[in-house]
């Protein structure tokens, strides 16, 4: 086996030191992305791969996160389209699987990860977010929730400020419109 030359070892190092602090959020935002917790391990991992082999075009010192959301936001935009244009596929045994466990009644969950996500947003919220459409969505997300300026936001996504700027406000619009009903049911007025 070849040992590595020391431009290979600091290209590592200095992978390790900018881009493993954000593999948290990355796999939050890939979760809201995709609402299954595998596909954004799936998502976090091609990021991963492709932030690694393109981390000469990174320059140092810069803005990490938003370079890594970028690579995930298109990942997910070209995982999308493929499969938008692919045929459904069913795998029988996958249905075979789930129909014993719904027939066994053993459907209960014990991931704890998913657990703890349910309890961070309550299904309402979450159902209220998955129902804005995905470009308004994602700006909110990545605004309110990922706490990005509306500039990396723009660069993240490669559209004008101005459009980030009408997409969070409608986005806002549209969840605000979504939850009324559901503060309504746990008793808030609205003045």
């Amino acid at each position: 086996m070849a040992e590595l030359t020391k431009k290979e070892v600091q290209k590592q190092q200095d992978f390790n030191d900018e881009i493993i602090p954000h593999l948290d959020a990355l796999y939050n935002f890939g979760l809201r992305l995709t609402s299954d917790p595998n596909d954004a391990e799936d998502l976090v991992q091609d990021t991963i791969v492709k932030a690694y082999r393109f981390f000469s075009s990174y320059e140092k010192g810069t803005n990490a996160k938003a370079w890594l959301f970028r690579i995930l936001k298109n990942s997910y935009i070209n995982n999308y389209r493929k499969k938008s244009k692919k045929p459904q596929e069913v795998d029988y045994d996958e249905v075979a699987t789930f129909y014993e466990t719904i027939r066994a009644e053993r459907t209960e969950t014990s991931d704890l990860e998913d657990k703890m996500f349910r309890e961070l947003i309550d299904d309402d919220i979450s159902n209220a977010l998955d129902e804005i459409p995905e470009d308004f969505r994602t700006v909110v997300l990545l605004c309110d929730v990922e706490d990005f300026t509306y500039e990396e936001i723009a660069n993240m996504l490669d559209v004008p400020i101005g459009t980030i700027r009408s997409r969070l406000h409608r986005g806002r619009n549209l969840l605000k419109a979504q939850l009324m009903d559901y503060a309504t049911k746990r008793g808030y007025t609205h003045d």
